[in-house]
């Protein structure tokens, strides 16, 4: 059973999973920008995809899933500093033999988002193959800071290991604790 409900809202601990994922992100030093409302509907991440590139005056955006609450500040670094090494490349993670969030894409992806979208081909690892970006094997040690929260089942899980790692805080994690990530 899916979670059957925006996910973004769910809350872990004292925030929502959004929450946490813009403190997270905020953390970067980087500019946060939420995309609430697809410009083209039910295109799954894709549309959002979409939204962000064709709405950004950046060159470039870093696009985080709102269901992976334990992604780190580290990681998206990673993507970052691999984007000044490759100018114009798309970023993409692989985790497990499967292209994950987060990813960084260039603004010139757009028009092949779109016309995957004009195809009906909402697949993200389609889109990953067609960018020919740069991949980034995420080492073992990442895994758990990239997991989707898809389930009921998943929300517990996470609500128990955010409880354990003490997220529940009102600030941003530091790097420096031990956690797995």
């Amino acid at each position: 059973m899916r979670m059957g409900r925006d996910k973004s809202r769910v809350r872990l601990g004292r925030k929502t999973m959004l929450g946490l994922i813009r403190e997270i992100a905020g953390a970067t030093g980087l500019r946060v920008r939420v995309i609430r409302r697809d410009l083209v509907a039910r295109c799954g991440p894709l549309g959002g995809i979409y939204s962000g590139l064709k709405t950004t005056r950046a060159q470039s955006v870093i696009f985080i899933a709102c269901d992976m609450p334990f992604i780190t500040p580290g990681i998206i670094e990673k993507l970052r500093k691999a984007s000044v090494l490759h100018p114009n490349r798309a970023i993409l993670l692989r985790a497990v033999a499967k292209l994950t969030f987060p990813m960084l894409l260039p603004v010139e992806a757009l028009p092949i988002v779109r016309s995957q979208i004009e195809t009906g081909d909402h697949s993200i690892q389609s889109l990953a193959k067609r960018l020919r970006g740069i991949v980034i094997e995420a080492p073992s040690k990442w895994m758990p800071c990239l997991q989707n929260i898809n389930t009921p089942r998943d929300l517990e899980f996470a609500r128990r290991r955010l409880f354990k790692i003490g997220r529940t805080s009102s600030r941003v994690p530091e790097i420096k604790r031990k956690q797995p990530c």
